[in-house]
């Protein structure tokens, strides 16, 4: 049974700041993924530097599931390449509703330009170039989500109120 809601998106897309007033305006607690593996592993580009991706994307994996594994409602961040991993996507598939936040890669290229993290897969100096390579290799799972918001140009207001209208729609702001 889906009880949860999951953002999806490119690094940098706003799934972390939509999915805390998302989950404030639902009154469900949230939960970001790269925070739970922070908190169990250590900084990301740490991981990456010690212990390469596929390590990552390990400890990201048991992320997804211990935040699919909670028994109430809750928002749920996903990390940029959450949905590279099958098992991810096969537990979000059963678990949450899945929504893809879509920003264009000009409009990430500059969040990131702006942001002092490091991304340990675009580097220090990420170029466009790099970014719209990353996000085209991935675009294909996040328009699999059960909706999909067009961030571009629009107001974190009316992002949420698309996706609480939507999510009113299917009666999934009731209490499990």
């Amino acid at each position: 049974m889906k009880r949860h809601v999951a953002l999806a998106g490119f690094m940098a897309s706003g799934k972390s700041t939509i999915g805390r007033k998302l989950a404030r305006r639902l009154g469900w607690p949230f939960c970001d993924t790269d925070s739970l593996v922070i908190r169990a592993h250590g900084p990301i580009p740490k991981i990456f530097a010690g212990e390469g991706e596929p390590a990552f994307r390990d400890y990201e994996r048991d992320a997804v599931a211990a935040a699919l594994e909670r028994t109430e409602h809750t928002v749920i961040a996903l990390g940029g390449g959450a949905l590279t991993t099958a098992e991810n996507r096969r537990l979000l598939r059963r678990y949450a509703y899945s929504v893809f936040i879509r920003v264009s890669a000009e409009q990430v290229f500059g969040r990131l330009r702006r942001s002092r993290s490091v991304r340990p897969l675009l580097g220090a100096d990420p170029t466009l170039a790099r970014v719209a390579e990353l996000y085209a290799e991935r675009l294909r799972n996040y328009e699999r989500a059960d909706l999909v918001v067009d961030a571009t140009r629009r107001s974190d207001v009316q992002i949420i109120g698309e996706i609480a209208e939507w999510l009113g729609a299917r009666q999934v702001d009731d209490a499990p």
